[in-house]
């Protein structure tokens, strides 16, 4: 798939996360999508012992260095590379993305009445190096019912996203509390980006 370019882009973001896109778009960031290919096995395994805030720096510097490998491979224009990933903790455990229904109904009956975190790491590559930024926020939920739960789950919301929930979406209704940044727990703060970008020597209009 040919990359989804924006004019006159200032960087490339490896990610297929449309709310990242939105993200950029919405701070006037020229950019362009790479959809690299993924590797083969379980969708970004947690290693046996890794700690959750060790596991989501991890799968982001490995996407930012997948996706230069492969920037590489196709030469493309030398642009910056921004990377991210999001993980949902709830008591120290990773809460992916849900496998099926059943799989984001049981994220959901944890998640409901609870506070959890929501860590979203960001790399950027730029001139051979990576750097990296981590967002960390408190996320409350309200108490879920069983039919609040079933709802959700029929608007097809809860999959592809870490702790099968969307707090840009219906979800936002659930969210009883929430300390730190909101642009973090849909999956790219923007603070934190900014601040990268202008190591690349790119700011924000």
């Amino acid at each position: 798939m040919a990359p989804v370019t924006d004019p006159a882009p200032r960087l490339y973001l490896a990610s297929a996360s449309p709310r990242r896109h939105e993200l950029l778009t919405q701070i006037g960031l020229p950019h362009t999508v790479l959809t690299v290919p993924a590797p083969p096995g379980e969708d970004e395994p947690q290693h046996p012992g890794e700690a959750a805030a060790d596991y989501v720096r991890r799968t982001a510097r490995e996407k930012a260095e997948r996706a230069a490998l492969w920037l590489a491979q196709q030469e493309l224009p030398i642009l910056p590379l921004l990377a991210a990933d999001t993980t949902v903790i709830l008591r120290g455990r990773v809460l992916g993305k849900p496998v099926d229904r059943a799989d984001a109904i049981a994220m959901l009956q944890r998640l409901s009445g609870a506070t959890h975190q929501v860590h979203t790491a960001v790399v950027l590559g730029y001139e051979g190096t990576l750097r990296e930024a981590v967002s960390i926020s408190e996320v409350r939920m309200r108490e879920l019912s069983a039919s609040d739960i079933e709802r959700y789950c029929d608007s097809g919301e809860p999959y592809g996203k870490a702790g099968a929930y969307g707090i840009q979406g219906l979800a936002g209704a659930f969210v009883a509390h929430l300390s730190g940044s909101y642009t973090g727990v849909m999956g790219l703060p923007l603070f934190e980006t900014a601040n990268l970008l202008r190591l690349a020597g790119i700011h924000i209009p």
